[in-house]
Formats: C-alpha cells, structure tokens, sequence
C-alpha cells in the first residue's frame, strides 16, 4: 500500500518481479495467528543460535552449496512464479539462517576455481559484532593479496 500511494495508484503484478507477486499473493492467504506461529518459531531458532555464539566467536560455512547456475536458469514466469524460489534453494542452505535471525555475516573470497569463478567462504558472528568481521576481513585482504587479484574481464 505504500508503493502503491507514492505511484498514485496500486500496485499490479506488471509493476513486480513474478517471484514477488507470487510471495505476495500467498502470504495475503497466511492468517494472523498462522503468521505469529511462523514468527514465534524463527525468534526461538534466533535464540539457539545466541546461545552458540555466547560460545564462540565467529563460524565459518561457505557461501554457497554449489557453483551458481548459468544465467537465466533460475528465473521465475507469470505461469510458476515461484520457481526462481524453489530453483534457488539449493544453493543458500548456508546463507539462509543468518538471513533469518539477523546475525552479520560476510562472504569472503577464498578460492578462485582454474575457470576463474570466485567461490566464498562466509564468515557469521554475533549479533552486533560487525566489528568481528570487518577486522578479520581486512586481515585477510592483506594476507591473502586481494588487492593485487583481478578477475578476467571477459571469460
């Protein structure tokens, strides 16, 4: 309804990705306390996972669970809006709790594949210890010579 105010108008399904009309659509369907429910049981993951950081202080996963696709392949249509959801889900099982509880983390380059692909490592810390990353992040940037690497411009 805000979007749709500063257009001066509604929103359509023209004006958005069909991933996000579709997400839409559906949690339209999802009642109040369903909603609640939902929203209970990602606060109580982002306790344990509080809990595991009272223990330690950063947790290194890599970024993704597999090489990224070809472009193109993960796309969404009017037809099966959800699809670029379903097609992505593979890939961030590493990415996906942080996202959910709000703890920082980085992804980092760690290796570079003989193609050239970059792949990542993330690193994840408390929340409010961006300060944990950052630092780290700097002393691998001049450990590892990041400022020297550059990647082809064309493959």
């Amino acid at each position: 309804k805000v979007y749709g105010a500063q257009l001066g108008r509604e929103l359509s399904q023209q004006d958005v990705e069909p991933l996000t009309w579709g997400l839409a659509e559906m949690g339209r369907r999802v009642s109040a306390p369903d909603f609640i429910d939902t929203l209970s049981g990602v606060h109580a993951f982002g306790r344990q996972v509080s809990r595991f950081f009272g223990q330690y202080d950063l947790l290194l996963t890599p970024t993704q669970a597999l090489p990224p696709p070809q472009l193109g392949v993960i796309a969404s249509t009017e037809e099966a809006p959800l699809r670029a959801f379903l097609l992505s889900a593979p890939y961030g099982p590493f990415t996906l709790p942080f996202n959910l509880t709000g703890q920082p983390a980085i992804s980092l380059p760690g290796y570079v594949t003989k193609s050239g692909l970059p792949l990542g490592s993330q690193l994840v810390a408390a929340v409010g210890r961006e300060d944990r990353l950052l630092r780290v992040a700097a002393d691998l940037e001049q450990a590892l010579g990041w400022l020297e690497r550059r990647p082809p411009l064309t493959a």
